[in-house]
């Protein structure tokens, strides 16, 4: 049982006076194979571990553990496809052993403590499965998401040179089927690995065959029936759990690394105090495994938990309606979802008026937590009025794992604010600070800098490259992380997150914040969903452009759409934006995780050179999109 104890603020200010007293008492919420005596070791590189003593499992604390205390029958995993219409429960005690052979099926590949093993696969069970029998292995996984060019794939390939690669036939998208096994393919053949041993989980309507495409390939269900089960094996906490590449990177992949003993108790504090999740509750990310939302708080989170964890193989709209997310809920349960606002965009932008959530019976929800992109303020009163349940935002990044800004609902709520994640969890020192790293007032936008060391569960180097962490994320500013993000602490110390410190522009010598502008634009109620851009102007630097996405069913004159939004932005901002142009446009570039690609719309409206990511949802968005942008 995880004890919740103390208010938001009496923790918080414990975390800070004394972070080793505060994180040692959350660790014995796990089981350890050696309990830990010390909390950090400040000298060990490139710039400590938490828990330096301590040895534990990470598959054994979300399996095992819970098994072993006699909940064994509890359900561990509901698994609901909208895309073929199956759904399937697993209990803890049959997914500990569909684990357990699994991680003997890896054995018998040669994986051993340490090893790598690269997951290949959309959001099916085997997915958890598979970075579960790693870790229980006490090897390291890397998930890759899955769809992703073959050249994104081999990078990784060489990059983390794993001893097995586990994936499937395919992957299904509404409208279409998604092949595999020619992507592994080609991107063992480009990584000089033609031979890697490769476990492919059988899935029926896929072209490809393994054996004509010379793929050295073991079946899924053949290596689980001929494993013996593989007991879990201990690790130290500082040795690492998974290798997660960040999307959209160029040149040398740059892959974050998540260790064993931070991340589980950070995580396992969370659900309890910042979701309110605890045993046999029913939680659902609806994420995607291949995203860090997806490792931290779809797999290891609820289950270190004792909670029931939803894994959704489907969108919110089109599987096969705008109402999919509220089947979900009711037809399972759900205490509390955790989604992206581009999905509520989405539902919101097919059903304004949420005419289709009144099919459904609701009463189970407790709460939408919300993060991966700023919440505008428009989406967060929507969805608190169609849900009557609170909404709460929180910001993180795929380096921190976890809740950097929150709002503990397992503690004492705090008031919300629009627009504001609220307030900076136990652990990060989190500070805004100019350029030369002077704090900045309230009010003032700055650099979002988090006070080293940073708290259990954070990333603690990225692979192979010491050097490039320090150099990427310590270098700027000295005793600080950098987050790369800007935003600015009302006078309550309340946070407001702006953007990426490159989305700020420079109108005639004035910093400006594209975030807010969009805030304001969201507001306008026949704006779905927008982007402001900085576009290069030969008279005043850059100046900023908006690009707006219309509700569905909505009809008015760009001309005069285009005054209206002019004049909003001109009342709550201020002449200084200079903001002029407003362009209606059918649909906005977004990677697979919901976040729009403002830098390759950017690149484009310069009329220079430009990259799409790979991690691009619809790349023909981009193609409509160029003579929009390329408009002066």
């Amino acid at each position: 049982m995880v004890i919740k104890a103390g208010s938001y603020r009496q923790l918080y200010r414990r975390s800070m006076d004394d972070p080793a007293r505060f994180w040692l008492e959350a660790a014995q919420q796990l089981h350890w194979s050696v309990s830990p005596t010390r909390a950090h070791n400040q000298e060990q590189a490139p710039h400590g571990r938490w828990f330096p003593d301590g040895e534990l499992n990470s598959c054994y604390n979300a399996l095992d553990r819970h098994v072993a205390a006699g909940n064994g029958e509890r359900t561990a995993l509901i698994h609901d496809s909208a895309m073929t219409g199956i759904q399937r429960s697993y209990s803890y005690a049959e997914l500990t052993d569909l684990v357990a052979r699994f991680a003997g099926a890896l054995r018998a590949q040669g994986v051993g403590k340490g090893d790598r093993v690269l997951i290949y696969l959309p959001m099916i069970p085997e997915a958890a499965m598979a970075m579960l029998a790693t870790a229980r292995l006490g090897a390291i996984h890397s998930v890759v998401f899955g769809g992703f060019a073959a050249s994104e794939l081999a990078a990784r390939i060489v990059d983390a040179a794993p001893t097995v690669l586990v994936t499937t036939s395919g992957g299904l998208e509404p409208g279409r089927t998604i092949e595999y096994l020619p992507a592994v393919q080609q991107a063992l053949a480009k990584a000089n690995v033609p031979g890697l041993p490769v476990i492919i989980k059988h899935r029926d309507g896929f072209a490809a065959d393994p054996a004509t495409l010379g793929l050295n390939f073991t079946d899924w269900d053949a290596a689980l029936a001929a494993a013996q089960p593989a007991a879990a094996v201990p690790v130290k906490a500082g040795d690492p759990l998974y290798i997660l590449y960040t999307s959209g990177t160029t040149g040398a992949p740059k892959g974050v690394v998540r260790d064993n003993g931070g991340h589980a108790v950070a995580l396992l504090w969370t659900m309890a105090n910042h979701y309110n999740i605890g045993p046999g509750d029913v939680w659902w990310t609806a994420s995607d495994v291949g995203w860090v939302v997806g490792h931290s708080y779809i797999v290891y989170g609820p289950l270190l938990a004792g909670a029931t964890t939803l894994m959704y193989e489907g969108k919110p709209v089109g599987t096969p309606d705008a109402g999919a997310f509220w089947r979900v809920i009711e037809q399972h349960r759900v205490k509390a979802l955790f989604t992206a606002p581009t999905a509520l965009r989405a539902i919101r932008k097919m059903d304004p008026d949420a005419a289709l959530l009144r099919r459904y019976n609701l009463g189970s929800l407790e709460t939408l937590f919300t993060a991966g992109e700023r919440l505008d303020t428009d989406t967060y009163h929507w969805a608190g009025r169609v849900l009557g349940v609170p909404v709460i935002d929180h910001w993180w990044q795929t380096e921190t794992g976890w809740a950097i800004v929150g709002n503990p609902q397992g503690l004492d709520p705090l008031p919300v604010k629009a627009g504001s994640p609220t307030l900076p969890m136990p652990g990060f020192d989190l500070r805004i600070v100019d350029a030369m790293g002077a704090d900045a007032a309230p009010g003032e936008e700055g650099n979002i800098v988090l006070g080293l060391p940073l708290p259990p569960g954070t990333l603690t180097t990225l692979w192979n490259n010491d050097q490039r962490f320090l150099d990427s994320y310590l270098g700027t500013f000295p005793g600080f992380y950098t987050t790369g993000d800007s935003g600015h602490r009302d006078q309550e110390g309340y946070v407001f997150v702006m953007g990426r410190t490159d989305d700020v522009i420079n109108v005639a010598g004035h910093r400006l914040s594209t975030g807010a502008m969009e805030q304001v634009l969201g507001t306008h109620p026949a704006v779905a969903e927008c982007a402001v851009i900085g576009v290069a102007d030969p008279l005043k630097g850059q100046k900023a452009v908006g690009y707006v996405v219309l509700k569905s069913g909505i009809e008015v004159a760009p001309e005069e759409l285009q005054k209206e939004l002019v004049a909003l932005v001109r009342r709550e901002i201020g002449p200084v934006a200079d903001f002029k142009t407003a362009v209606v446009v059918d649909a906005l570039p977004k990677t697979r995780s919901g976040k729009i690609l403002r830098k390759t719309m950017r690149q484009i409206a310069d009329g220079g050179s430009y990259s799409v990511p790979s991690t691009i949802e619809d790349a023909s968005v981009i193609d409509v999109l160029l003579p929009l942008l390329r408009v002066k």
